[in-house]
This record gives C-alpha cells, sequence and structure tokens, in this order.
C-alpha cells in the first residue's frame, strides 16, 4: 500500500485553480520532492493532504485513510512541518517540546526521553532552555522539525523547510531528513523551490506548474529523459585541435561550446573516463576537461519553459555524512 495517493486532485478558490486535477502516488519510506515556484499549488496540495484544506475535486488517501473521511485518522499518523512555524517567543524549545508531547497524549516519562532525544538529534539541547524570541531562523525550522516527530509519524510532510535558511542550517536539515528516511523509514513529502534540494534528498521529483504535475521520476530518469551529459575540452595545443576533434567525435556528437573550446554530447553507454584515456592513448594534452550533466533545471525549463525563480541566490552545500 502506497503511503499517499491522490487522484485528480483539486483545490480551487473561487475563479483560480490552485490545484488542477493532479494524481500522485508516494512509496513507504520514500523522499518524494515536490518541486514548483511560489504560486504553483505545492503548499495548498499539502494543506489538503494534511486534512488542513478539503479538496473542492477528487480524493486524496494518507496511510490508508481518506483525508476528508477519516481526518482523525490521518492526523494520528502525519507529523507536518509548514512553512510558517507556530511558535510562542515568551516559551523556551524545552516548553513547546513539552506542550506538544501532552496534545499528542505522551506519558510523563515518554516526554522528558522523546524530547530530549529530539531536541539532541535537531542540535538544540545547549539551547532547549532558551526563550524561542532567542532563536535563529534555522533554529526555528530545527525545533518545528522536532516537534513534528514527536509522536513518532510513518508520514512527515516538509513544506518548504528551508527557505530563507543559511547554507549551514539548510545542510543540518538535509541531514536530518535523509537520516528519517534512512534509518527510520518515514516516508517524507517535501515541498521545495530549491532544485539542489530536490536533486540530492528526493528519491523521486513531481514538478508542479499553474497547477499541474508536468514532469515526474527520479531525478536521474527526469534529467536523462531531457539530454545526456556533455564533455567540453580546451586543447593545450592548437595545433592538436583536429586530432582532439576526431578523438571526440568517437564518443558522441559536436555541439556548440565555448570560445576555444570543443565540446561533444555523449552517446549512451560512454561517460568521462572513457573520453580521457581516449585523450591520453593518442597522447593529446588539454588545458581543461569539463562534464556537463544536464540538471533539474534543465529539466523544470523544458517542461515549463521557465526557469525557477531564485535559484541565483540558492546555492546549498552538498549533504554530510
Amino acid at each position: 500500500m502506497s503511503a499517499i495517493v491522490a487522484e485528480r486532485l483539486v483545490r480551487e478558490f473561487k475563479a483560480v485553480r490552485a490545484v488542477d486535477g493532479i494524481d500522485l502516488e508516494v512509496a513507504d519510506g520514500e523522499i518524494y520532492g515536490f518541486l514548483g515556484p511560489n504560486g504553483a499549488g505545492k503548499s495548498t496540495t499539502v494543506h489538503m493532504l494534511t486534512t488542513l484544506m478539503p479538496p473542492t475535486g477528487g480524493r486524496a488517501v494518507v496511510g490508508g485513510f481518506d483525508v476528508v473521511k477519516d481526518g482523525p485518522k490521518v492526523r494520528e499518523l502525519i507529523g507536518a512541518a509548514l512553512q510558517e512555524a507556530a511558535l510562542d517567543p515568551f516559551l523556551t524549545g524545552r516548553d513547546h517540546v513539552r506542550l506538544q508531547a501532552s496534545l499528542h497524549g505522551l506519558s510523563r516519562a515518554e516526554r522528558a526521553s522523546r524530547g530530549g532525544e529530539l531536541l539532541e538529534r535537531v542540535g538544540l539541547a545547549d539551547a532547549a532552555d532558551r526563550k524561542i524570541r532567542t532563536y535563529s531562523g534555522g533554529m526555528k525550522r530545527r525545533l518545528d522539525l522536532a516537534l513534528a516527530l514527536l509522536h513518532r509519524p510513518s508520514i512527515l510532510f516538509l513544506d518548504e523547510p528551508t527557505t530563507g535558511l543559511d547554507p549551514q542550517s539548510r545542510n543540518a536539515l538535509w541531514v536530518e531528513v535523509a537520516r528519517l528516511a534512512r534509518e527510520d523509514g518515514v516516508t517524507v513529502f517535501l515541498t521545495t523551490q530549491y532544485l539542489e534540494e530536490a536533486d540530492v534528498l528526493a528519491d523521486r521529483v513531481g514538478i508542479i506548474d499553474f497547477g499541474r504535475i508536468v514532469a515526474e521520476g527520479t531525478p536521474t530518469e527526469l534529467k536523462t529523459e531531457i539530454g545526456r551529459p556533455t564533455v567540453q575540452v580546451a586543447p593545450a595545443d592548437p595545433d592538436e585541435r583536429d586530432t582532439i576533434i576526431k578523438t571526440l567525435d568517437r564518443f558522441g556528437s559536436p555541439v556548440e561550446a565555448e570560445p576555444g573550446r570543443l565540446a561533444v554530447r555523449l552517446d549512451v553507454g560512454y561517460d568521462l573516463a572513457d573520453v580521457v584515456r581516449a585523450l591520453d592513448a593518442e597522447g593529446l594534452k588539454v588545458l581543461h576537461l569539463e562534464l556537463h550533466e544536464p540538471s533539474l533545471d534543465d529539466v523544470f525549463l523544458a517542461k515549463t519553459g521557465h526557469r525557477l525563480e531564485g535559484q541565483a541566490e540558492a546555492q546549498p552545500e552538498p549533504v554530510g555524512a
């Protein structure tokens, strides 16, 4: 049984269809990246899947329960960290944990042990007794994640959890999300505007634009669908240019390159190592050799006709070990 299923899901606001009949399916233990610009329908979809907003049409099943008919059962299974964390600036981090644990019906002993475990896990043990008004944006996001995990949900919804965070805070959240799926088997539904975030974390990606899913698959599948990698070479000796061209031609089709460089789009079955070995075998010297893999930015452009805004400013660091 899939953790999340949506069929022809619709949400209308007066004359606007924020979500326009989408179908999606998320497997147990999967990290599903829901990628799209502001206003595409990401948050509206999450609000429906978490029972915060009823669909206008279609249906959704989360953890085996219909989000409309079985709302309380859905809420028992899920955790959610939405865009705006509902935190009281005059309470401490530990106060929030105790309050949330009480609302979930955890025993006094479990509140202390589980709360302490999660505060440690998200790196807030030393700041647990500070008031929220002294927390940075990254600390608030991490606390919100800990609160969403208190009752050990099997399905976790994260709605743009790293928007506005510095690279270090973003990386810390990435590491924890990856660990949750890998070690605890938690299904994660992650909405994001960051292409790198979806590429690194997600097992599969759905791209939504103007309320419709325009592409879906693993990051590798989506990138492979729109093009093959390109190798670009800068000859060390201009006199060897023709020989390098002939060598590169063995591995694919010539494509436009930067001034002073040569490029070939690799045929299926070849990679950068094959090109390097061939150049070495011919005794050819190069100043620069670069492999360009298709990115999710290329996929987004191909599927929507425009790039995702904010990518120039968003350069998250890779997930650490």
